[in-house]
């Protein structure tokens, strides 16, 4: 027997969809049966389904998968409460810009057994909210109903063509009758021409734009490049190296989600997330920022008056943002490969002085020296047994395979870790992109299938999660690493234990910084996880199989970190270490 269901899985399977983490209700049993139904017919369904026990988890491991391969995953959900249950995940995939298929079902709309798939149960009537979608639809690129198996061909496709930049999640939702309703072998055989629901092409800046900034740059004395994700786009990245290099233009990273310049590279000078005094913002004539959602915050740094400022965005006015400016001359929605381009075939015409670009080409290389003389300081063993971030991540980066996939969810110590990873392969560092924590784990499941079936959009061969504890918590480890260990992707955890949440901390003290709370000890704050903190690595082993070990003293790290990543490789499971660094 087809259904709508049948229907709706061969549309995703054609057009490129392979994966779909679900978590099933009293909504999918049409679902269900087909999936059945194909794996008696064909062997296996398509697409392949990934069981996730929570919801959150569920839509952290598409929007791992999708920040790998650049392609989306489809999330099956449970009515309004599964929907819910998505959590902070929707915000990520969201600010995160991250393609993925929500579907959901939706209570049946009869209830006397008129149509297949009527209310027949007790939680039906619960579940029958007034507006399912608002849950998510602020979040959402489209949010839309099916209503009928003669057009769901047709939904689909449109979500997926709204899957262009700015990128983002898409809900479709449906009632229990509609899914269940049969169809015949024709209508099931019919396939749509994918080239004709083509996403949207790419735009650059036009020529009179690209002159005007290419001119600025050139006679610039102290121009500046800040960019925080336009490497989500591999092909921008070396031609963004060749802008700087051409015009010796130093490039900052501002809340970096993903490697958009190589760490190593002479002409990159720091990274940043809004914090402390930054000369770089302040001192420049001329700042080009490409693909930034905050390049800088205005209450710690401003550039000067006069500066002369362009912003180039797949997302330049921040549509889903409340409110958002620059003081810009220009501003322009364009994608940032085809902007260099032009820039590049424009610098030929502008004749920048030769002289001014030698200087500023060893002005740009001696900060860089400098910025990483003081890591390399940092990460030398500490003399006490104490754990610092510096040596930790450094001795992580040494020991680690060449083309480690390294997942950033460290918050308060995102900056350290992105500093002393160093990253230099393109997409082989990511954060999620968002706020919401409890992203890491799931990711780190979705990139590792990604990676094993598209392996031609990442070559990294290890996945290494850098999580703080707070986070770790809200990533469901009991779930996370059962799915983990059932599918077989084994990565590496790093617990960063600070004993809490030290963020909400650093808020308070940036809005009171002599109040009450800077004279008193963490605990009273309520922020802390003491007196005692769980042994987060005991909660990988018994959730999933997986290795694990709390390490207390520095000189014990260097040999865990070999230790697991060889348990990773040879054993082929989850290694967790529960690292103990200096407390809030």
């Amino acid at each position: 027997m087809l259904t709508t269901s049948s229907l709706f899985l061969k549309t995703l399977a054609d057009a490129g969809i392979t994966h779909a983490f679900v978590n099933w209700g009293s909504d999918h049993p049409a679902l269900i049966e087909d999936i059945e139904r194909q794996r008696v017919e064909n062997g296996q369904p398509s697409p392949k389904i990934i069981i996730c026990p929570n919801e959150m988890v569920a839509l952290s491991c598409a929007q791992g998968f999708a920040q790998i391969t650049g392609k989306p995953a489809a999330v099956f959900i449970h009515v309004d409460v599964g929907t819910q249950a998505l959590g902070g995940a929707v915000h990520n995939v969201d600010r995160g810009r991250t393609p993925v298929l929500i579907y959901a079902g939706a209570a049946p709309f009869s209830f006397n057994g008129e149509l297949k798939g009527s209310k027949n149960e007790f939680i039906l009537w619960l579940q029958d909210c007034l507006d399912q979608p608002a849950i998510v639809r602020q979040y959402m690129r489209q949010t839309t109903q099916i209503n009928s198996s003669k057009n769901v061909n047709q939904v689909v496709m449109r979500a997926l063509q709204t899957h262009s930049d700015p990128k983002g999640p898409v809900y479709l939702w449906a009632r229990r009758e509609v899914m269940e309703e049969e169809i015949n072998i024709s209508q099931y055989s019919i396939s749509l021409n994918h080239r004709k629901w083509a996403p949207l092409e790419p735009t650059t800046i036009s020529l009179s734009t690209t002159k005007i900034i290419t001119e600025a740059l050139a006679k610039a004395k102290k121009p500046l490049i800040v960019t925080s994700y336009l490497g989500r786009n591999p092909k921008a990245v070396p031609l963004l190296v060749e802008l700087s290099e051409r015009l010796a233009i130093p490039v900052y990273a501002s809340c970096p989600t993903v490697v958009s310049f190589p760490a190593t590279h002479p002409h990159f000078v720091g990274i940043s997330y809004g914090m402390g005094e930054n000369a770089w913002i302040r001192e420049a004539d001329v700042i080009l920022v490409l693909d930034s959602d905050v390049p800088w915050i205005p209450v710690h740094n401003r550039p000067q008056p006069d500066a002369r400022i362009f912003h180039i965005d797949v997302d330049v006015l921040k549509r889903n943002t409340g409110i958002f400016h620059l003081d810009a001359e220009i501003v322009a929605n364009a994608d940032s490969e085809l902007t260099l381009q032009n820039i590049l075939l424009s610098i030929d015409s502008t004749s920048p002085d030769a002289d001014t670009i030698l200087q500023r080409r060893r002005d740009i290389s001696a900060a860089h020296k400098a910025w990483i003389y003081t890591l390399e300081e940092a990460e030398t063993l500490p003399t006490s047994s104490s754990i610092t971030v510096p040596y930790l991540v450094s001795t992580l980066r040494k020991h680690s395979p060449p083309k480690t996939l390294f997942l950033n969810e460290a918050i308060s110590n995102y900056i350290q870790v992105w500093a002393h990873l160093r990253p230099n392969r393109v997409g082989s560092t990511f954060t999620s992109g968002g706020s919401s924590l409890g992203w890491g784990t799931g990711a780190a499941i979705g990139a590792s299938l990604g990676i094993s079936t598209f392996p031609e959009n990442n070559d990294s061969d290890f996945i290494a999660l850098i999580v703080g504890d707070g986070s770790f918590l809200f990533g469901v480890p009991g779930s996370a690493y059962w799915i983990a260990s059932r599918y077989e992707t084994p990565f590496l955890t790093i617990v960063l234990n600070n004993g809490g949440w030290k963020s909400p901390k650093l808020s308070m003290l940036g809005m009171h910084p002599t109040g009450y709370g800077s004279k008193t000890e963490s605990q009273n704050l309520n922020v802390t996880f003491g007196p005692e903190s769980p042994d987060y690595s005991q909660l990988a082993v018994y959730a999933g199989g997986a290795w694990g070990k709390r390490i207390f003293k520095s000189e014990e790290v260097e040999c865990a970190i070999k230790e697991a990543i060889n348990v990773v490789l040879e054993e082929k499971r989850c290694a967790v270490l529960d690292i103990i660094i200096e407390p809030l």
